[in-house]
């Protein structure tokens, strides 16, 4: 292109056949490539405006609300600072303080047990839901908004819900136990049976996963499943070959995100059982991990050892998602790959 612009400029600089150009007189200077077209960064930069325009909302936010909080913390992970008093550095002491926890080690074990019971649960619960919604028809619609409504509900409500239905002498789900001649546990007092009563109780808002498992089950093409009709395949056959692969993308991000979900609960379990006039049903069992970093930053006033707490959090999640996106890659189908 720029070699056929040089020859039409030479064209027009060169003068007619037949007339002489006057004595003293110099052709026509050609124009330079970059006064003729802007530059590719120029025009990246006149593409990208709009968009960082309408970005810049967002990305100042980011900036002032999580990048620069995270990075006070980590200034913070390395001083002993108790809100009253300015910080005082004192190098990776609180890690090193961190490792002879002994609660803090219950409190990581406590979130690691109920993430491994809540996320599969989740799982089957939410597909389940899916599986009838997507054969549901017409009133899937009314379904389908009445299994999201729960996940509007506030944490804080979800876990004094918990107290009345899950109450060992007359809760409510202990009473329909007890009308089928079943004793029910103590849930909220027997450590046995404190964290699988709040997962029982998670599955209240897993109304979002359904959506998202519904979507991906109806974006799956309706001629596999005719083709494995006609080759005499039953529901248990399609479902192993046909749904699950086809869905696996929705189903690894529903996992993806429960995982940190489930490392960073706090709200429904201190409603529960740390909250205020709930002393009598604390106990050790629903200790978890950010509800004991709460503690030693609110409650004891331990800032930069709380600091400390949640970097260290920040990459026991990234080591847990980065192994969740290598084994991915071997379980999850995209239909895009080859």
């Amino acid at each position: 292109m720029t070699a056929e612009l040089e020859a039409r400029a030479d064209a027009a600089a060169a003068p007619v056949a037949g007339e002489a150009r006057p004595p003293g007189v110099r052709p026509p200077a050609r124009p330079r490539a970059a006064e003729r077209r802007p530059s590719a960064r120029r025009r990246r930069w006149r593409e990208a405006r709009p968009a960082l325009l309408f970005l810049s909302p967002w990305i100042i936010g980011f900036l002032v609300f999580t990048a620069w909080p995270m990075l006070y913390s980590a200034y913070l992970s390395l001083t002993d600072y108790d809100v009253i008093n300015d910080p005082s550095f004192v190098g990776l002491d609180n890690y090193a303080r961190l490792a002879s926890d002994e609660k803090l080690l219950l409190a990581l074990e406590n979130t690691a047990v109920y993430t491994l019971l809540q996320v599969p649960l989740a799982i089957l619960v939410s597909l389940g839901l899916a599986l009838l919604l997507d054969r549901a028809g017409r009133g899937s619609g009314f379904f389908r908004t009445v299994f999201f409504l729960p996940k509007m509900t506030p944490p804080v409500a979800v876990g004094v819900l918990f107290l009345l239905l899950f109450n060992g002498r007359d809760g409510l789900l202990n009473r329909a136990l007890a009308a089928v001649g079943i004793d029910g546990p103590s849930w909220t007092t027997d450590p046995a049976w404190v964290k699988p009563g709040l997962v029982l109780m998670s599955l209240w808002t897993v109304g979002s996963s359904v959506i998202i498992l519904l979507a991906a089950l109806r974006a799956v093409p309706d001629t596999l499943y005719e083709s494995a009709k006609l080759d005499g395949a039953g529901f248990w056959r399609t479902s192993l070959s046909i749904t699950l692969p086809m869905i696996s993308p929705a189903i690894f991000f529903i996992v993806v995100v429960n995982t940190i979900a489930g490392f960073q609960t706090f709200d429904e379990a201190y409603t529960a059982f740390f909250g205020a006039g709930n002393s009598t049903y604390s106990n050790d069992a629903a200790l978890f991990y950010v509800i004991y970093l709460f503690q030693q930053a609110f409650e004891y006033l331990h800032m930069g050892y709380a600091s400390a707490m949640a970097w260290i959090l920040f990459l026991v999640i990234m080591a847990v998602t980065a192994v969740q996106l290598v084994l991915s890659r071997r379980i999850v189908y995209y239909e895009g790959d080859r």
